[in-house]
């Protein structure tokens, strides 16, 4: 029997009951990702981008299909699978080091309070965030809050980082600074990410592959883009690329020509 890859999607179905009958999100979904992979989905609102993550994360049951991880099958949210969301969703009472602490002390029980205490600040020094141990949350900027978030979830020690749109709200700056932070922890832990983005230039710089979605309802994936970048990946010498300019071209392509937003279709 063939082995299955560490994260792997096997005709995955959500339908959701409605007034007017079964609405069908996703339509037989299948997508294998191997560990360290970092894969991008991509495609136009309402096309069950999130959906098909939160069946990752176990926060959706899948009307057909199954989700394999390491070939257990993901039924339910676990430690296994850590999720950043677009919103921090930091606890404001807790500082910078209690809202790590909080998450480690759920999943690594059996170390000492010193030892979580210094895998609390290895993980806020992977993301830059160690001067900002003591803060509280209404004290950190947007793109300082969203470092915790991501340090939060890596010192789970997930087997998968699930990504929703993590810079979404951030200004172009912010976010840019952010990304290269994502890229540098990847490489030093090899984390196996998936991501949902609507930033074409996000997807192509960051990821291995660029997962796209066709329009819903009823979505399935479009394509599956390759990003033949070497790691790793400095953003401005990346971009000069002409593997860049070809990856970027078709995935513009498959949004803008062959699935154009439904909105702009029905203008």
């Amino acid at each position: 029997m063939k082995q299955r890859s560490t994260l792997a999607l096997e005709n995955i179905t959500v339908e959701f009951p409605t007034r007017n009958g079964l609405f069908c999100a996703l339509d037989n979904i299948s997508l294998n990702i191997e560990k360290g992979e970092f894969v991008a989905l991509i495609g136009h609102s309402g096309c069950g981008k999130s959906t098909l993550l939160n069946v990752v994360a176990g926060l959706v049951k899948p009307t057909r299909g199954v989700v394999f991880l390491d070939d257990q099958v993901v039924d339910a949210p676990g430690p296994d699978r850590a999720v950043v969301f677009q919103d921090h969703s930091l606890l404001p009472w807790l500082t910078v080091e209690e809202n790590v602490r909080l998450a480690v002390d759920k999943t690594t029980p059996g170390k000492s309070k010193a030892e979580r205490r210094d895998w609390v600040m290895h993980n806020l020094e992977l993301v830059q965030m160690t001067h900002a141990a003591t803060k509280r949350p209404g004290e950190l900027s947007g793109g300082m809050k969203q470092r915790v978030g991501i340090a939060r979830a890596i010192a789970m020690n997930p087997r998968v980082l699930l990504m929703d749109e993590p810079f979404g709200a951030l200004d172009a700056l912010t976010r840019a600074s952010l990304q290269d932070a994502v890229m540098a922890i990847q490489a030093q832990l090899n984390n196996t990410v998936l991501m949902i983005t609507h930033d074409v230039d996000e997807a192509i710089l960051l990821a291995d592959r660029v997962v796209m979605m066709t329009n819903g309802p009823a979505a399935r994936i479009g394509e599956d883009l390759a990003v033949d970048i070497a790691r790793p990946r400095a953003r401005l010498a990346a971009m000069d690329t002409a593997e860049y300019a070809a990856s970027r071209h078709a995935v513009v392509h498959f949004l803008h020509e062959r699935y154009r937003n439904p909105v702009d279709q029905a203008a």
